[in-house]
C-alpha cells in the first residue's frame, strides 16, 4: 500500500533521538509523503526544515489556536515570509479550541480568519482544527466560503455526522487519526461520521506523536507515522472496503489536496 499521513508534528522533541529513522519506518510501511505541520513560528520553521532534508516530507506553517496568544506580530510576518518556500504545501495548523483555555476566544477568532484570508490570498489548502468548537468553526468557515473559494481539512476529526455534513458543503477534506480506531461509547458518533464521508473526501492521518491508535495504544513511547497503517485498517473495516482500495484513494485526495500546483493571489 502506498499511503500519505496528511499530519504529523515531527519537528517536536519526542523525535529528537530517531527522527531520521522514524522517516524510515514510514517509508518501509508504505508511508510515501508525510505532512509535517507547524504550530507557531518557531515549529513551522523546523516543519520547513525538516522538509528540505527528507524527500518524503512537505510542510504547512501556521500558529496553533492554543499557541496564538504567544505569537507576536513577528512571528506572523516569519509565517508569511515561509510560504515562498516550495515545500511549504499548506497553511495552518489553525482553528479554534474551547477545550483548553490556553487563547483568549477573540485571539483565537481572529488568528483563525487571518490564516483563512491568507489561504485563499495564496490558494493554499488550511489545515483546520477543531476540538469542541463545530458551531463556532462553522461560522467562520461560512465567512470564508463568501468570500471566496477556500480548500482545507478538518484534521484529526472528532464530531459527529451532522458536522461532518456541514464541512463537506463547504468543499472540505475529512481526516482521521488514531482516535476512530478507539471502541468506546464516548467515539461511538465518531465512528459513525467515518463511514459516511465520500470516499473522494476522505483522508487519514497520525496526529503523531498523539493519538496512537489501537491496537498499539499505551504501548510505544509515542505514536508515528508509520502507524497511519493501523488508522487505514479500522476505516477499511468500518466501510467494508478493501484496505489497499482505500490506502489508494486516500492517497489520491491527500495529492490532490497538497501536491497540485497553487495560483497565489487568486482571490486578490
Amino acid at each position: 500500500m502506498i499511503l500519505f499521513d496528511t499530519h504529523a508534528h515531527l519537528d517536536q522533541e519526542d523525535f529528537d533521538a530517531d527522527r531520521a529513522a522514524v522517516v524510515e519506518r514510514a517509508r518501509a510501511a508504505g508511508v510515501e509523503k508525510i505532512l509535517c505541520v507547524g504550530t507557531s513560528a518557531a515549529s513551522s520553521a523546523e516543519a520547513v526544515r525538516l522538509a528540505d532534508q527528507f524527500d518524503a516530507v512537505r510542510a504547512a506553517v501556521g500558529i496553533h489556536p492554543n499557541s496564538a496568544a504567544e505569537a507576536s506580530a513577528d512571528d506572523w510576518r516569519r509565517i508569511e515570509e515561509l510560504l515562498a518556500h516550495p515545500r511549504v504545501v499548506a497553511l495552518g495548523e489553525t482553528g479554534l479550541d474551547c477545550y483548553r483555555d490556553y487563547t483568549p476566544w477573540d485571539v483565537q477568532e481572529a488568528f483563525f480568519e487571518r490564516h483563512l484570508r491568507l489561504a485563499q490570498e495564496h490558494d493554499l489548502p488550511v489545515v483546520i482544527h477543531c476540538r469542541d468548537a463545530a458551531a463556532e468553526t462553522l461560522v467562520l468557515l461560512q465567512a470564508a466560503a463568501d468570500r471566496g473559494p477556500f480548500r482545507g481539512v478538518l484534521h484529526a476529526f472528532s464530531g459527529d455526522p451532522a458536522f461532518a455534513g456541514q464541512c463537506l458543503a463547504l468543499g472540505l477534506y475529512v481526516s482521521f487519526a488514531g482516535n476512530v480506531t478507539y471502541k468506546n461509547k464516548k467515539f461511538e458518533s465518531l465512528r459513525a461520521a467515518a463511514k459516511v464521508i465520500p470516499l473522494d473526501r476522505l483522508l487519514v492521518e497520525t496526529d503523531s506523536p498523539y493519538l496512537t491508535p489501537e491496537p498499539l495504544r499505551g504501548k510505544p513511547k509515542y505514536n508515528e507515522p508509520a502507524h497511519v497503517v493501523h488508522t487505514l485498517a479500522c476505516l477499511a473495516a468500518l466501510r467494508g472496503v478493501d484496505a489497499e482500495t482505500l490506502a489508494r484513494q486516500t492517497t489520491e485526495n491527500a495529492e490532490r489536496l497538497f501536491l497540485c500546483k497553487r495560483n497565489p493571489q487568486r482571490s486578490a
